[in-house]
């Protein structure tokens, strides 16, 4: 696997992470999917999925992150979506829609305590 080298084009460092995530297409209610995160930033997510989803869908996501007690529901789009295993698995870049400003902040200064 190449390791990129060009400059960081993102706004917000990521940090591998595995967290327990549900998922589902906003429009399609009780219909979640269970998986994981791959890396986490303050704009967004990267899961593994059992499918791949059009650029610009909405998902409804469910997140257990291990500095917050509760469950933290919020809304994503697809900005990317591309398949790993033929058929099987696909890796889903998500970004976050309506993340509240305080929970935005707990998971920058997560990303950042772990980054060092």
């Amino acid at each position: 696997m190449k390791t990129y080298v060009g400059s960081e084009k993102r706004k917000h460092p990521r940090l591998s992470a595995n967290f327990i995530i549900s998922y589902r297409i906003t429009q399609v209610p009780e219909n979640y999917d269970l998986s994981q995160t791959k890396n986490v930033s303050q704009g967004g997510i990267l899961l593994t999925t059992n499918k791949k989803f059009e650029k610009g869908l909405c998902l409804a996501l469910t997140i257990r992150f291990p500095f917050i007690s509760q469950r933290i529901s919020v809304h994503g789009e697809v900005v990317e979506s591309k398949e790993v295993v033929r058929d099987l698995i696909y890796e889903t870049r998500v970004k976050f829609l309506d993340l509240d400003t305080e929970l935005f902040e707990k998971v920058g200064e997560f990303v950042k305590k772990y980054l060092k």
